[in-house]
């Protein structure tokens, strides 16, 4: 069973980058049905259609390459579900882990339904980031199968419980945003680090911007989405990074009182700076392939630090220990007088 989970685990942290290498590389439609390729089991077996696909459209989505890359996507994606159906198989049987295994099932199947219909809608942002958060979902369920149990649980006090709740909320949010600035391709939108096309706080749009039911490149009403659309999409997510920094570095001021959290608290500070400076990175050199998708695996790496530093938190000892006084001193009227 635990090697089953860390071999989902590494699949998966495979697989999760892939899907944006093929989303950044304009190759989501490379084979534009599901789950095949045209119809077939591999781009070679469909090299006739693609080839007229290309000859119609030779700047367009379909291509070998683009076909390859999606299917490579989604060859490895099944090979994980497999080994996900497996997992929980194995966990039923032997009763133990039941409730996170039984959740990943679920996340997978969510996960195949969200793939199909981001091919067959055409790529539709509410659909794509939905597939991106499902994958994000899936990896760190494994991510807690395996690693959580090798954590020792730690004593703390009750805001650092609050203040990390709050970083692994904002961080899921932050992950969504960062979908939905993939998905609508805002990621050039603003140019320039702080600010925003030469402006400290650019005009915003927020009617089309987050208007979910709608199609790629589209306002609500079929019109082109205009660009301080992409623009606010793109400031919110530069907000949303502003504020999980402060609750990181709050969650790292309290945190560092605990020795047995410093280890786990400068992965974590490790993990926010890497994230952060690939950000940036991405904004001033035009968002270069690799470093785009370094962002995404980076994501993931930041949401799987902070998870598993809430689930080591205990309630505090000396905490629980004045409340277990105070409630024997109210039964004991006699005692403290």
């Amino acid at each position: 069973m635990r090697k089953l989970v860390w071999l989902a685990l590494l699949l998966a942290a495979i697989v999760v980058p892939l899907g944006a290498y093929v989303r950044l590389s304009h190759a989501g439609l490379g084979c534009p049905d599901w789950p095949g390729c045209y119809g077939q089991l591999s781009p070679s077996h469909a090299a006739g259609p693609i080839q007229q696909a290309q000859a119609l459209a030779p700047d367009g989505p379909v291509s070998p390459g683009k076909a390859w890359r999606e299917m490579l996507h989604r060859y490895l994606a099944g090979s994980l579900g497999l080994l996900i159906a497996l997992i929980a198989w194995r966990a039923w049987r032997e009763r133990r882990q039941r409730l996170p295994a039984s959740l990943l099932l679920l996340a997978l199947l969510m996960q195949g339904l969200l793939g199909m219909l981001t091919v067959t809608l055409l790529l539709k942002p509410a659909i794509v980031t939905s597939h991106l958060l499902g994958g994000m979902c899936v990896l760190q369920i494994l991510a807690w199968m395996a690693l959580a149990p090798g954590l020792a649980a730690v004593s703390a006090p009750p805001l650092l419980h609050r203040l990390s709740g709050l970083l692994v909320s904002a961080l899921v949010l932050q992950l969504a945003l960062g979908g939905w600035v993939s998905s609508n391709y805002a990621a050039l939108a603003c140019q320039g680090f702080p600010g925003c096309n030469g402006d400290a706080w650019p005009a915003l749009r927020f009617d089309h911007a987050f208007h979910l039911l709608r199609e790629l490149g589209e306002a609500p009403d079929g019109s082109l989405l205009d660009f301080a659309s992409l623009v606010t999409i793109h400031w919110l997510h530069r907000l949303g990074a502003l504020a999980v920094s402060l609750l990181l570095l709050s969650v790292l001021a309290q945190g560092w009182r605990l020795p047995a959290l410093r280890r786990h608290l400068a992965c974590l500070g490790a993990a926010w700076l890497l994230q952060l400076g690939l950000g940036i990175a991405n904004v001033l050199w035009q968002l270069p392939l690799p470093l785009a998708v370094a962002h995404n695996a980076g994501a993931a790496l930041l949401v799987m630090a902070a998870l598993l530093l809430l689930s080591r938190l205990r309630t505090w000892a000396p905490v629980a220990r004045r409340a277990s006084a105070a409630v024997a001193g109210m039964i004991r009227p006699g005692e403290g007088r």
